[in-house]
């Protein structure tokens, strides 16, 4: 029996004592509480820069340090004692052991009425299926928490969210399943010295109440070129929403930084298939960086697995939104009854201030296989984060099948393979409503390449989807790459997103 019931059941029982064992037991609260406020991380992630960095203590027992992945799998969080999980609130949290790759410890705090504390370890919050001896530690702490809200429908409680590993984070809509994932901060990715990966350090969640719509999570960012204090507001649904808040204080000048920066994989598709064996049609959580630029163009790039290292920069100014999306939604375009591909939601990026000039910096590694996550995209600003300085972002995440731009037909196939004399051919599929008015012998389609030559270029309906086709063939003339530039034209109004590729051998 807990404090809560045994007091409950005493003031039951003894009615003459109710008054003050309720006073007694809420002055212990309040005296074991940690006073809490919204500048609170704040000041912590701008006291911690003003610091030399400390690498954090990683140490596990023989048991916890050397897990393989199946056994570090195996290691189950209790669901009936999950935080909150028998209060009747909205939300309910449930925690990651510590272990395999996830060695750092992270602290959770609740907060409550103006305080802060600490949720406790306790080896009985865990199933150990695979491993011989429990944790001799008694404050072995947490590696990160997933949330859990009700979505599908009111009875059940539906993984929403999961914060776990530096300062990775990842959610889903109602009725989708895991995919790509985000991070708080990002720090010289791609950089041939090395990449740079902050890590939460500690977490403050809000205890919401009875009706609350949303969720509050603060966390505290370090790494040895800065610091950072998040605040994020997430609300469950279609999409499911995350409103970041992020306060970065640099230890040093910051050349490569990565503000809402998304993670994800593409192994393979209609438009990339080279050298690939498999009975599947494509393989991938994203299939395209979207761009809504500070100019009001709207961008399609189709992501690829490229033979070596491809970066691509997008210049903008103040951007209105980016994101890495599955656009395909048909089970057949994947095949795969296990991963679900068509499921996997995209996430979407829009600032809610003003990021001033940067360029969105999109990154596609080279795998052979699909475990790993090799595509990676974020805001890069301009000028440098300078040490001592103080760099304020305010942006949404919205993780779903996210619409598009409503008066613009979407590219939503790219298929490329052999044609003619050597040339590669390129098919395109659109799809709008704004199609719907549009007569063939209006459309103008429009191709550039900065290399090599465009031939048989044609755009007609697509009877079978009541979209529209755009073909041609690319002359590639040996060049070791080149970029493509394509939209459909309405007499002199563009009616379609710009479609950006880059061609390798």
């Amino acid at each position: 029996m807990n404090r809560r019931r045994f007091v409950a059941g005493l003031a039951a029982a003894l009615p003459s004592l109710q008054s003050r064992w309720t006073l007694e037991c809420a002055q212990a609260e309040e005296a074991s509480a940690e006073p809490f406020d919204a500048e609170k991380v704040r000041k912590l992630a701008q006291q911690l820069a003003a610091s030399p960095y400390k690498e954090p203590d990683v140490s596990l027992s023989k048991d916890f340090q050397n897990l393989s992945y199946d056994a570090y799998r195996s290691i189950r969080f209790r669901p009936e004692r999950a935080l909150w999980g028998k209060d009747h609130l909205p939300f309910a949290l449930q925690f990651f052991h510590r272990g395999f790759i996830f060695k750092d410890r992270v602290q959770v705090y609740e907060v409550n009425k103006g305080g802060a504390r600490p949720v406790a370890y306790e080896p009985d919050l865990f199933h150990f299926e695979q491993i011989k001896e429990r944790p001799s530690e008694s404050d072995m702490g947490f590696a990160g928490f997933r949330l859990h809200a009700p979505m599908a429908r009111r009875d059940y409680y539906d993984e929403v969210g999961v914060f776990l590993g530096a300062s990775y984070f990842r959610a889903v809509a109602k009725g989708q399943v895991y995919g790509l994932s985000a991070r708080a901060l990002s720090i010289a990715t791609g950089d041939p010295k090395g990449e740079e990966f902050p890590a939460f350090r500690s977490f403050w969640v809000e205890r919401p109440a009875r009706r609350a719509k949303f969720l509050v999570v603060h966390a505290l960012v370090d790494s040895k070129s800065a610091t950072a204090a998040a605040r994020f507001a997430i609300r469950p649904g279609s999409p499911t929403t995350y409103d970041v808040d992020l306060i970065v204080y640099p230890r040093v000048d910051i050349t490569q930084v990565g503000i809402g920066s998304l993670t994800s994989m593409f192994f393979f598709a209609a438009n990339d298939r080279l050298g690939v064996d498999d009975y599947r049609r494509a393989v991938h959580d994203s299939d395209g960086l979207s761009i809504h630029n500070g100019k009001g163009e709207v961008i399609w790039r189709p992501l690829s697995n490229p033979r070596d290292l491809q970066i691509s920069l997008f210049a903008d100014h103040n951007p209105r939104g980016f994101g890495l999306c599955q656009r395909e939604r048909d089970f057949n375009a994947y095949d795969d009854l296990e991963s679900r591909f068509e499921k996997r939601p995209s996430a979407w990026v829009e600032p809610l201030n003003e990021w001033g000039p940067g360029a969105i910096q999109l990154l596609e590694i080279p795998t052979k296989e699909e475990i790993h996550d090799n595509i990676v995209a974020f805001w890069r600003p301009k000028d440098p984060l300078r040490a001592k300085g103080e760099y304020q972002y305010a942006y949404r995440i919205s993780w779903g099948s996210i619409a598009g731009n409503r008066r613009l037909a979407e590219f939503t196939k790219t298929r490329v393979g052999a044609g003619p004399d050597d040339t590669r051919r390129f098919v395109l599929d659109l799809h709008g409503t704004v199609l719907d008015r549009a007569t063939a012998d209006r459309l103008r389609p429009v191709v550039n390449a900065d290399k090599g030559e465009i031939r048989n270029l044609v755009v007609h309906p697509n009877s079978a989807t009541g979209g529209m086709r755009m073909s041609f063939e690319l002359a590639t003339k040996k060049e070791p790459a080149i970029e493509l530039r394509a939209q459909v034209m309405r007499d002199d109004e563009a009616i379609s997103e710009v479609w950006l590729y880059r061609w390798t051998p």
